[in-house]
């Protein structure tokens, strides 16, 4: 059975980088900000560039020359946070986004990362990964992506959660993330679990295909599959959400992403949980993951969590 943890922010850690996406990102920073009462650390990180050998870089034109400015143009991206009462600090460090993003979630402590992703796919991302997939997988505390299919700010309360679970640890503790959120916005929660066969190619075997006694095995086989997937969501639910008739537990078959993504779709939940794996990043790059694919595909925030987050 899984417990319900109480879901607690009160520091919002919000990296932009001035482009729109990440933009579209401080407007759900400051929706979560309000809601919680929390506050945000902005952050701008620029690239530290190593002196050519024997050319001294004069103080003025150097990149640490530029902070001041790029000080005030993330101040600025929050100009709409004093006019709601939300209080602001803004930092601005130098060296590698990831490494510093991290480093400031871990150091400041913050209890959630807010931060867009520019949905980057095929050669670009098979070259340089992003640093959304690297925040993800590496943060001690839970990271809520926006998409740049997302349009408008979030909504709180919210209305219908989805939490993917394929009963890892991380998906355990994205339930008690989901069970958590969904009772303090009084919203409808879907548990969903993809089963992925041995077969994901078409055409995949149908019983008119097969022997009549292959057949019959294999449908038995589905059905306790089923069957053995709804009684085991059914188990993690705790008796406090059973009492409210939550969660809806949802079994389908078929490639993961597509089918979480499917069924956020279909739910219209206006935000997707999902525990995060930290896998290395050769095998990232070569098989991606079921939530990087998720992230990146996704047409409403997407919530993950480390089995070790803080919440």
């Amino acid at each position: 059975m899984t417990s319900m943890r109480e879901f607690v922010i009160s520091r919002i850690l919000c990296p932009i980088d001035f482009s729109d996406t990440s933009r579209h990102a401080i407007e759900h920073a400051l929706v979560l900000s309000r809601w919680y009462r929390a506050a945000i650390t902005a952050l701008h990180v620029y690239p530290r560039l190593a002196p050519i050998h024997d050319l001294p870089v004069p103080e003025d034109q150097g990149p640490d020359a530029d902070v001041p400015r790029l000080r005030e143009q993330t101040s600025a991206c929050f100009g709409a946070a004093a006019g709601v009462g939300i209080g602001v600090d803004v930092l601005v460090d130098a060296g590698a986004p990831a490494a510093r993003i991290l480093e400031r979630a871990s150091t400041l402590p913050a209890d959630l990362i807010v931060m867009g992703t520019h949905g980057t796919s095929g050669f670009e991302r098979l070259l340089i990964g992003s640093v959304t997939e690297k925040v993800l997988r590496k943060a001690s505390c839970p990271v809520l992506t926006v998409p740049p299919r997302v349009h408008g700010a979030s909504r709180l309360p919210f209305t219908r959660i989805l939490c993917a679970v394929d009963f890892s640890e991380s998906s355990l503790a994205a339930l008690a993330a989901a069970f958590s959120l969904a009772a303090q916005s009084s919203a409808a929660l879907v548990v969903v679990h993809a089963l992925e066969w041995p077969w994901q190619e078409p055409p995949r075997p149908t019983f008119e295909g097969l022997p009549p006694a292959q057949a019959a095995a294999l449908a038995d086989f589905r059905r306790y599959q089923y069957a053995s997937a709804l009684a085991r969501l059914d188990s993690l639910i705790p008796d406090e959400a059973r009492a409210k008739s939550m969660p809806t537990l949802r079994v389908t078959d078929g490639k993961s992403h597509v089918e979480i993504l499917r069924a956020a779709d279909e739910e219209h939940a206006d935000l997707i949980v999902i525990g995060v794996r930290g896998r290395g990043q050769v095998d990232l790059a070569l098989f991606g993951s079921t939530t990087n694919q998720v992230v990146r595909q996704a047409r409403c925030p997407v919530l993950t969590l480390r089995a070790d987050s803080r919440i």
